[in-house]
């Protein structure tokens, strides 16, 4: 099978297309510009001639909400239709009061603005000027913080991982989705443009990226292993023993120093870090799951484009595939692998 796997993220969007009957050393791969990042340069590019701006098309990364908000401080105005009003806030009150009107069709005079991680007209265009076949499947990561228009995103988004942390009992490849849950409203919409291809969020794909590693795939095995993911907006960091995920952490890159990382990694490792203390501290939290044994997770590995924060540190920087940009796409490959049975059936 052709697979197009695609890492989407708040500064880039990571491509692995793996084509039947060629080498890993032969296969196709892309570091981009996210799909947020073009609307923000499309919003800026509108507010700089001072156009009334529409927003259509359905849930995506909020990476461009920043220049909105920008245009309509500025006095800009912004309408969005209700499946585009999903990207901005969890519930059309909350967009009303950042000061978009919510219209089911586009005002008169509105340029419009469409918002989508996948846009099946680019992937078609672009591969078909690279001599490309379509592909037969499509696989997606992006960070999806859930719906929870009653609460907060942060707290939300970390009891569903806590719950699909005990339902799968730490298997990461159950993090890879046919039937996303209801509340991962950007999933469910990102599956539903990829044509109902497999769909995780970007730290799970992250960690499976690292598991294809045999090196990290064996520490994991003895004492444990400490999976560290450093993106341009997150940080999640995982406990793996015995191939499973023990435990979970996720901070915001842009709170913490080098120095607040390691200390919160270390009490991570030793299982003495509290969601709470993470949670009052602006993140999103930690969760552990009981084990029987108690590893050392001394073997720390770290992936991602701010992976540089921990340089210095006594950690080891993984490149599945040969390239830890693509760690990601690497591992929704790695993902779909186990969860079929065929482990170890891609070259890392």
């Amino acid at each position: 099978m052709n697979l197009l796997c695609l890492d989407i993220g708040s500064g880039t969007q990571d491509v692995l297309f793996s084509l039947d009957g060629e080498s890993l050393e032969n296969w196709p791969k892309l570091v981009l510009p996210s799909p947020a990042r073009r609307v923000e340069r499309r919003i800026r590019g509108l507010a700089a001639k001072g156009s009334p701006i529409y927003l259509y098309g359905g849930n995506m990364g909020g990476g461009f909400k920043g220049a909105l908000k920008d245009y309509i401080q500025d006095g800009g105005r912004v309408a969005a239709h209700p499946d585009a009003a999903a990207a901005l806030a969890d519930s059309e009150d909350k967009v009303r009061k950042m000061g978009v009107a919510i219209q089911d069709s586009r005002p008169q005079g509105h340029a419009p603005v469409k918002l989508a991680d996948f846009e099946p007209g680019f992937w078609d265009g672009l591969l078909s000027m690279l001599d490309l076949p379509a592909p037969d499947l499509v696989l997606a990561a992006v960070q999806d913080h859930g719906y929870h228009p009653q609460g907060s995103n942060r707290l939300g988004r970390f009891e569903a991982w806590q719950r699909l942390l005990r339902d799968s009992q730490g298997q990461p490849e159950a993090f890879l989705f046919r039937d996303p849950p209801q509340e991962l409203t950007r999933l469910r919409s990102l599956q539903e443009t990829i044509g109902q291809g497999l769909v995780a969020d970007t730290g799970i794909a992250a960690a499976l990226g690292a598991l294809s590693v045999p090196e990290v795939e064996s520490a994991s095995r003895e004492g444990g292993a400490c999976v560290v993911n450093v993106g341009n907006s997150h940080i999640i960091a995982f406990l793996i023993h015995h191939r499973s995920i023990q435990g979970i952490y996720e901070q915001h890159t842009g709170l913490m120093t080098p120095e607040d990382l390691w200390r919160d990694l270390g009490l991570f490792r030793q299982k003495g870090l509290t969601n709470e203390e993470v949670f009052q501290a602006r993140g999103h939290g930690c969760c552990y799951l009981e084990e029987r044994e108690t590893p050392d997770y001394d073997s720390v590995y770290v992936l991602g484009p701010n992976r540089d924060m921990l340089s210095g540190y006594p950690v080891v920087f993984p490149a599945p595939g040969g390239d830890m940009m693509l760690a990601g796409c690497f591992g929704l490959l790695h993902g779909l692998h186990r969860q079929r049975g065929e482990e170890g059936s891609f070259p890392c």
